[in-house]
Parts: structure tokens; sequence; C-alpha cells
């Protein structure tokens, strides 16, 4: 039976990690990554874990060995930040269209320069067209959850693609919270090995990472497609399994909260979540009907789930850590064109914060709330929460 336990988002992904049972575990330490590949190697040094791990001299090198052991049929993983991600970019696209299940935590972080550790999400959101299952996470327990359901996701015959495991840098990587373990038997029995159709075979060897020319390239890219648009039924079974087998679970690939009946409806992606929840909460108790749209899984991008939930709204604004510069936040590109396309016209408006780690306050998001009640925020543009105007003359 679980027990409970006092962890850091990184230590709970380690934990997660130590469960789910790689054989092959290769990593280049980075902050705010760090502390999760160490405690992996602590697991394995005390012989909780029988995976071998790999010193590797980069990113790029740590992402390549994954690759390499995934091809050989191993259940492997890998973490990075940053730089790190996209020093590994190369590979990225060799792993998605090579169809390996690699499983991988990124430890989100702004991106240089200015160079500063603290995080943001400009990393991970800058490698959507990689090929890579992007899920995010919104506390440690859920971290150290969506680990197992990565690799119950990534390994599904349908789908044999990453998955890229998000948790804000520092605000989940290094605060710690109680959350609820799980009993290796019955991680046993929810992702069991599987003998992967890709694999490398050596009595009977085939070329898997392999040149196709314009008679083949599109049919290569149609398949990983389609196996993309799998995921999305496939991440909602594994959550839905998940929370069978143990207990929790968190919508899927999207997670609404007291939508029902919203007229302003914040959407967003990870820790920001939580903050969100507790201002729902609040206002609700004002009789102000807000509601909040956890994005969970940005790859594949859940446009009818979030048409769905919103679609009776007044008014939807997307809080993001990112910004396309010069044009908007990539999630209100998605958003925005899920909105079009399914013929909803409801106004939207862009808010970005927390670059480089900046802080969005309670009071930031009943401001925003506020704004949407009030159909005063502004659509068509990003508009940047808690800016210093003083400092950039804005």
């Amino acid at each position: 039976m679980g027990t409970k336990a006092f962890l850091s988002a990184n230590e709970a992904a380690a934990h997660g990690v130590r469960l789910a049972k790689p054989q092959v575990i290769a990593a280049y330490p980075i902050t705010p990554q760090t502390t999760l590949v160490e405690k992996l190697a602590d697991f394995i040094a005390d012989g909780q874990s029988d995976a071998r791990y790999m010193m590797v001299e980069s990113e790029h090198s740590a992402m390549a060995a994954a690759l390499g052991a995934s091809m050989m049929g191993a259940r492997t993983f890998t973490a990075s930040s940053s730089q790190g991600l996209l020093y590994m970019c190369e590979m990225l696209s060799y792993v998605s269209g090579a169809r390996h299940p690699v499983v991988m935590a990124d430890a989100n972080r702004s991106t240089a320069t200015p160079w500063n550790i603290y995080g943001d999400q400009r990393d991970s959101l800058a490698e959507l067209e990689s090929g890579w299952i992007q899920l995010y996470a919104e506390n440690a327990q859920e971290a150290y959850d969506t680990i197992l359901e990565a690799y119950k996701v990534a390994e599904d015959p349908d789908v044999m693609l990453p998955v890229m495991v998000n948790l804000d840098g520092f605000v989940l990587t290094h605060t710690y919270e109680l959350l609820h373990t799980v009993d290796q038997d019955k991680v046993d029995a929810y992702i069991p090995y599987q003998q992967f159709a890709n694999r490398m075979d050596l009595d009977n060897p085939k070329a898997t990472c392999i040149t196709a020319g314009p008679l083949y390239n599109m049919e290569f890219r149609y398949q990983q497609h389609q196996a993309m648009l799998n995921a999305v039924e496939k991440i909602k079974a594994a959550d839905k399994a998940f929370g069978e087998t143990f207990g929790r679970s968190y919508g899927g690939v999207v997670e609404a909260y007291k939508c029902d009946d919203a007229e302003a409806i914040l959407i967003t992606l990870g820790s920001v979540a939580g903050t969100t929840r507790c201002v729902v909460d609040e206002m609700r108790e004002q009789g102000k009907k807000v509601g909040l749209l956890k994005i969970r899984c940005m790859r594949p991008f859940p446009a009818k789930e979030i048409v769905e939930i919103v679609k009776n709204a007044k008014f939807v604004g997307v809080l993001e850590k990112d910004v396309s510069f010069g044009f908007e936040g990539v999630v209100y590109t998605d958003v925005s064109s899920a909105l079009k396309s399914a013929g909803v016209e409801i106004p939207a408006a862009n808010y970005v914060g927390g670059l480089g780690g900046r802080s969005i306050y309670k009071t930031d998001i009943e401001k925003i709330y506020e704004e949407l009640l009030a159909g005063t925020a502004k659509v068509g543009e990003a508009s940047f929460v808690n800016l210093r105007r003083d400092i950039c003359g804005a």
C-alpha cells in the first residue's frame, strides 16, 4: 500500500522514474533539473534501481544515448532544461521521427540571453514542432503521476512517440509538498514491459533511423502525425486507468475547474494553475462566475476539448509563461486557432507573465478575471503581466 512522502517535484519525478524501472538513464546536469538526475543516481547507488546510468559529456549526447538504448528495446529516461533542451534539439527529431518511446523530464527554465536560471516555459514550447508529446504538471503529485502515465502513452503500439513531462523550474522543482506514493506491484501491472516492434534485432538487423527522399518522406510524416493524433485518446485512457488503479486522475488532456457556468474562463498550464484555482474559489465566494481550464497536454493539442469547455463563456483569457517575439503567446495562438476553426466567436485575450521567473501573484490573476468579466481585456495583442514599465519604457 502506498504511503505519504514530502518531496520536491524533481524528487517526485525521480521516484516516478524509479518505479517505471527504466533499463537505461542517460543524463547531464543543468539547473534546475540537476537534483532530479542526482536522485536517480542515488537510487542506483543504493540498489533501489537496476538501471544503467550513462554519464555523458552533454545534453546532445544524453539524448543520443537514450535513442540508442531505445532502439535496442530498452525503456529509457533522460532530463534537461533550458539551454540543455535546446542543445538536445537535433536529437529530439531523430527520436520522434524514428518512433522511439523515450520519456524525459524538462525542468522549465528561461532561455538565454540574458542568462537566467529561473522558470518560464519558453524552452519546452520552443520544441512543440519536434514531434514529442508534451505534458505539463501543476504540482509535485502530478509530476510523480505523470511520469508513469507518460510511459504508458509513449509505449502504446498505436502511439510509439517520445514524451516530455514539464515541471516549472524552482516553483515546482525545488519546493516541497506532501504527496501520495504508489506500490511497485501496481506500477508493474500498469506499465508492463513490451517488445517494441521497431527495436533492433541483432539476429534480423534492420535500419530504423533511415533516409527517406521525396518518394517516401511525406508518408513517414503522415504516420507520425496520425500517431500524435492517436495520442489524445491514449492520454485520456492512460489517465482513466491511472485513476482506477491509484485513485487519482487529472482529466486526461485538459482539466476544467468550475467552468460549467463560468462567464470568464482563464486557460493556463503548469504551476500557475494552482494559484488560479485559489483565485477562482475566492471569486466564486463573491458570486463571480469564473473558471479555470488547465491544459495538461500541449502536443497533441486538445483543440476539441478546449472548445467544448469554453464555448458558452462570454470571455476567455490565456495566461502563459512565454511569448513568440513580434506576435503573441504560443498557447494563445493555438487556442485562438481552435476557437476559430470550430466557429466559436468568443473574444480571447492573451496575458504573458512569469518570464525569467517573475512572480505571478493572486492579485494579478484577480485583475485578469475582472478585465474578462468587464469585457475590457485587450484582444489581438499580448498584455504583459506585472511588467516594470519604469525599466523598459513601455
